[in-house]
């Protein structure tokens, strides 16, 4: 293994010499073994179904009946608090119909972490790993865009880990990339030289790179599948910042090898490494609250679960058999590829008669969060998009009932936003009404009375504190699993620094809701206004975002807020203390949102054990070991080098780059890809390096790696 102490330049030469053996190695892939995954007509029911099972009745009966009680209680009192004197306006009536849309999803959310909360006081103990496996698992890595250094410091821990086990040979490894940056193309394939080089030939680690990224991530494993899946019996999916523990990984195999009729096993992955304050808020909400949330849904769901797209085994039949994904007819946002695809192909495999579960409690999975408020909004975005897109689907032939439960809540977390602001508005202008609008003493319709758009304030406040206790009880209730566990309570800075957190993560968390509420109304008239979004790769460093950026994106919060502010203290003392809340926190917008992205602030609060969670009190080995061989890595410089400068530097490099390339398709006559054809015409005009560096843009480099040709041409060209 390098030293890190090395010099870039000098590990840069060790690879040399590593890859001029590279032509005896085995291929970047193993033999193909295609396996048929045919695209699933929705209006139609599959042909065969098996008997996945479903969930426990009375489990749902106390979830969604409590839910419809609660919201059945909670619509009576709004209208006791509307129609205090005798009648209401149709204004009225209207915030009356939003309070009862946006009560029952609390209200859902509130009965299902009770089941949570009720089933993980029943501390049950795992069940011994198993010595053995009988099946075959792929391990694939999609990545697209990303740092190199840490992606493959991260496969590494994995790899180490499975082989501790003694059954890594029950596992192959596979880094599928979907990348469109020519330097992170290149990057990706020195560090999987390298690595292979590292770990030798019988670690069964392999890399693909796909020449167009189709469909996405959904095409990304698609082909996969179509193109090798007939050799595995399941696959793991990770993200590209996913990190499994080696038991957690045995656990989830067996647990597929020992349910034959399971289609997906979804672990809980809990959020690590992270250092912004943003960052460490959702890190702590995770660890502390998460596990409620999810054993509920886990609970509830029964075998007619949902997946989240990574950390989670899947079995190769079911995922080939069943989830071929169709495009929406029209164009995006509603019409195109599915983006949000793992709701999809969960709901189309348990309607093929497979089982989809989760294991809530499997320890040993873990995730990374974006850093700031602004890279969450970024991501949120294309969530927002890919749930809305939902619609379309939510309706298919032969779903599970819960399954288009799974799409109703993912829609209804997206438009709650915008209910969230009209019953906002709704009641601003009912209050103004309230006092600048005289009454109709004779309107058309008879009556003995005036109708006056009033409230009962008693109602009103108690209506409004049941709201916040439902909105609230989940976080409580994690806080009191938390302070009963004594591990996890110690491992939290013992029973006071974990209230403190909990009270320091409430405090934030409402002064960013009305920021976020914006943000993600703002989303969602944007999808419904037609604009599609892009598919960026997602920030997952700890750095900040300049402040001129901050500024461009919330200036338009801070003014509403100061607005809002004004209009709401000229109209009545009482609005203006009933929405300081919101006023604050949009009025902060700004110092709020540059905050959230400072590293300083998040490490001041842990060095002072606020906001922290066990796994950092004692890390766990896997975060570790990750960590330095990522930190090693960013010394060879994967990520910092320009891939023309690469491969002209590396003859070795260059050719084994030729050998992964894919075989080409014929062109069709009479087409011309422009990009191509610029990049030919100004390698072969170049003379040295440095030109070719000058002239080619982006694309063109790009096109240059798809063509060996092209490749030779680079690797004669003069240094400088």
């Amino acid at each position: 293994m390098p030293d890190p102490a090395d010099s870039a330049s000098t590990v840069m030469d060790r690879p040399v010499a590593q890859r001029a053996e590279a032509r005896t190695e085995p291929a970047a892939m193993p033999p193909r073994a295609p396996l048929a995954m045919p695209v699933q007509d929705l209006r139609t029911r599959p042909a065969t179904r098996r008997d996945g099972g479903g969930g426990p009745l009375a489990a749902r009966l106390f979830v969604f009946g409590g839910a419809a009680a609660l919201t059945a209680y909670g619509a009576w009192q709004m209208y006791e608090v509307i129609s205090v004197s005798g009648g209401a306006t149709w204004l009225q009536y209207v915030l009356l119909v939003l309070f009862v849309l946006n009560f029952s999803w609390i209200a859902l959310a509130f009965t299902g972490a009770l089941l949570g909360f009720a089933t993980l006081l029943l501390r049950d103990k795992p069940a011994p790993r198993p010595a053995s496996l009988s099946s075959r698992t792929a391990i694939v890595m999609p990545v697209y865009n990303e740092g190199s250094a840490r992606v493959f410091g991260g496969l590494q821990a994995m790899h180490e880990e499975v082989e501790a086990t003694g059954l890594g040979r029950h596992f192959d490894w596979f880094v599928l990339s979907d990348s469109t940056q020519a330097d992170a193309w290149v990057a990706e394939e020195r560090a999987f030289l390298d690595l292979r080089a590292e770990l030798g030939p019988e670690a069964r680690l392999y890399y693909r790179h796909r020449a167009k990224n189709h469909h996405r991530k959904a095409g990304n494993i698609g082909d996969f599948v179509t193109g090798w899946g007939a050799a595995y019996d399941h696959m793991l999916v990770l993200d590209a910042d996913s990190l499994l523990t080696g038991d957690c990984i045995v656990r989830l195999a067996a647990a597929m090898e020992a349910d034959p009729r399971a289609g997906i096993i979804q672990s809980l992955p809990l959020i690590i490494n992270r250092n912004t304050l943003f960052a460490r808020l959702q890190q702590f909400a995770a660890r502390i609250y998460g596990p409620v949330i999810a054993t509920g849904l886990s609970v509830w769901s029964g075998r007619d679960g949902n997946y989240w797209g990574h950390n989670a085994i899947i079995r190769m039949e079911a995922f080939a058999e069943a989830a071929g994904l169709p495009d929406l007819k029209g164009r995006p946002p509603f019409g195109g590829h599915i983006l949000s695809h793992d709701f999809v192909e969960a709901a189309l495999i348990r309607r093929a008669g497979w089982g989809v579960t989760m294991l809530p409690r499997l320890e040993g999975s873990y995730e990374e969060s974006p850093p700031s408020l602004i890279d969450l909004s970024v991501r949120d975005r294309r969530w927002a998009q890919g749930n809305l897109q939902h619609a379309r689907v939510i309706g298919a032939a032969g779903l599970a009932p819960a399954s288009r439960q799974h799409f109703a809540t993912g829609i209804a977390g997206y438009v709650a936003s915008p209910l969230w602001l009209a019953q906002l508005v709704i009641g601003i202008i009912i209050v103004v009404q309230t006092a600048w609008v005289r009454p109709e003493y004779f309107s058309a319709e008879f009556g003995l009375y005036p109708v006056w758009p009033r409230f009962d304030p008693v109602r009103a406040l108690q209506l409004f504190a049941l709201t916040m206790g439902i909105l609230l009880a989940p976080k409580f209730l994690g806080l009191i699993l938390a302070l009963l566990d004594g591990e996890t309570r110690r491992a939290s800075g013992g029973a006071g620094r974990l209230t403190l957190s909990f009270l320091i993560e409430i405090l934030l968390s409402a002064l960013i809701a009305p920021i976020a509420m914006l943000v993600q109304s703002g989303s969602v008239f944007q999808i419904l206004a037609g604009r599609d979004t892009g598919w960026n790769p997602q920030r997952r460093d700890d750095g900040s975002i300049p402040l001129a950026d901050i500024v461009r994106r919330h200036r338009w919060h801070t003014g509403l807020g100061l607005v809002t502010g004004v209009a709401a203290f000229a109209i009545a003392t009482s609005l203006f203390l009933w929405m300081s809340p919101t006023i604050l926190g949009l009025v902060l917008a700004i110092p709020l949102s540059w905050a959230s992205g400072q590293l300083a602030l998040g490490l001041a609060l842990k060095h002072r054990g606020l906001l922290v969670t066990p796994e950092e009190q004692a890390q766990p080995p896997i975060a570790r070991r990750a960590g330095e061989l990522a930190r090693r890595n960013e010394t060879r410089a994967f990520d910092d080098t320009d891939a023309l400068a690469a491969l002209h530097a590396d003859p070795s490099l260059a050719h084994a780059h030729a050998t992964m390339l894919p075989e080409g398709t014929p062109r069709p006559r009479g087409t011309i890809d422009a990009d191509h054809t610029l990049a030919r015409a100004k390698i072969v005009e170049a003379e040295t390096l440095t030109e070719a560096q000058t002239w080619l843009t982006p694309k063109e480099r790009f096109a240059l790696l798809h063509d060996r040709a092209l490749l030779d041409q680079l690797t004669r060209l003069r240094p400088a």
